[in-house]
This record gives C-alpha cells, structure tokens and sequence, in this order.
C-alpha cells in the first residue's frame, strides 16, 4: 500500500495491493481484517517516519526564529506526507480511524504553533487562525497541486505571507 501511495495512487484497492505484494486477497485479509486496519498500518509507517522531523527540537531561542524553522520543518513534512494524505483524504469520510487521525495531526500542528509564540500572539486568535492557515498542509497542497508551485516556490510563498502576519501583528 505504501508503495502504490507513494508511487501516487490515490485510493489503491485490496485487488492493487496484493498484486504489489505478490501474494492473494485473501492473504492481504489475513493481516488485514479491513481497509481501515490497513490504513492504521499505513498512518504507523509514516509517522515512524516523519517523526524524527516532528521532535527535532528547534535551534532559534527566539520565536521569530522558532517561526522560520517550522517553516522549513513543515515544508519538508508535508512534500513526504502529501501522497499519503491525499489518498487518506479520498477515504476519510467513511473511515473513523482516518478522521480521527486527521484531528489528531491538525491539533498537533495548532499546538507546535502555540508553543512556538509569545503569550500575546497566541492570544490574538485573528493572527493565530490567519497564521495556522498560512503553515497548514491545505495550504501547502493548494500551492503545489492547485497553483503548480515548485517545493521552492511554495515554501517562499509560505515564508512571505508569514513575514507579513508577523508584521502586521508587530504594529
């Protein structure tokens, strides 16, 4: 499943991922009582993965600096992640593991953002919401896919719109 994902398939079907693995359906179904559990093992693979990026603690003492890094953090984050969730995100609606995985991983991205600002910005819920937008992976997907951006592009694009929250909330 992994490999299909990452090759770009969007929504791989048991029949796909047996023949990838070279083995039967009903040997897939034997480690797998459903797509969902196949799903969970998929999400478990790639967090084992990205996680070493995610806990890296950050270099910059000052928040500006904390800023900067997740973006670059997140820019590397989110081009590994993109294939996953864009195939989670075909299934989401009809999967509770994958919504609530979902929800885990946007709350640990609001919370990464409050612990990186002073008290006062994470305050301001204007800029924080206009902020965790900015960082988010829909906005990262929109660029890439939607506006054809390059990664550099893309990560610039996201680095100048955060410079002007930044700004804007400084006056």
């Amino acid at each position: 499943m992994l490999d299909l994902v990452r090759a770009g398939g969007i929504s791989p079907s048991a029949e796909e991922v047996a023949a990838r693995a070279g083995v039967g359906l009903r040997t897939v179904f034997r480690h797998f009582d459903d797509m969902d559990s196949l799903y969970r093992e998929m999400a478990e693979a790639m967090r084992n993965e990205l996680q070493p990026i995610v806990a890296a603690p950050f270099a910059s003492r000052d928040w500006k600096g904390r800023l900067g890094e997740m973006v670059d953090r997140r820019a590397r984050l989110f081009e590994r992640a993109m294939p996953f969730k864009n195939a989670a995100d075909v299934h989401r609606h009809r999967s509770v593991f994958l919504r609530k995985d979902y929800e885990t991983m946007r709350s640990a991205e609001r919370s990464a953002l409050e612990a990186a600002l002073p008290a006062a910005l994470k305050n301001d819920k204007t800029f924080f919401e206009a902020l965790d937008q900015t960082l988010s992976f829909s906005t990262w997907r929109h660029l890439r896919r939607d506006q054809d951006l390059t990664q550099a592009q893309a990560r610039q694009t996201v680095e100048y719109t955060m410079r002007a929250l930044v700004g804007a909330a400084s006056k």
